[in-house]
């Protein structure tokens, strides 16, 4: 028999790619989210220009709209936002 290795090794809890909590973000230059938490994505509640460090470490920059889904992997969103009532996506 033949053992195939698992891709999803150590990607992390949840596979599904569902939200299990939202934590309210407060924008900050140099902090990572609480506990190293890296989102699947952000909900911005008030639209206005989203200014975050994805996963990989690089920033990005959009303008989104009131009640916008931001689905880009997150760990960091600048005080350049002005946007508001942000919050983390995590799965």
């Amino acid at each position: 028999m033949t053992t195939v290795a698992n891709p999803f090794e150590g990607i992390g809890p949840n596979l599904t790619g569902a939200v299990v909590d939202m934590l309210p973000i407060v924008p900050h230059d140099t902090n990572v989210f609480p506990d190293g938490i890296v989102s699947i994505g952000l909900y911005i509640t008030t639209g206005g220009t989203v200014v975050f460090t994805t996963a990989r470490g690089t920033l990005r920059t959009v303008t989104v709209p009131d009640n916008f889904y931001l689905i880009c992997s997150a760990k960091r969103v600048t005080t350049d936002t002005t946007a508001t009532g942000i919050f983390a996506l995590v799965s």
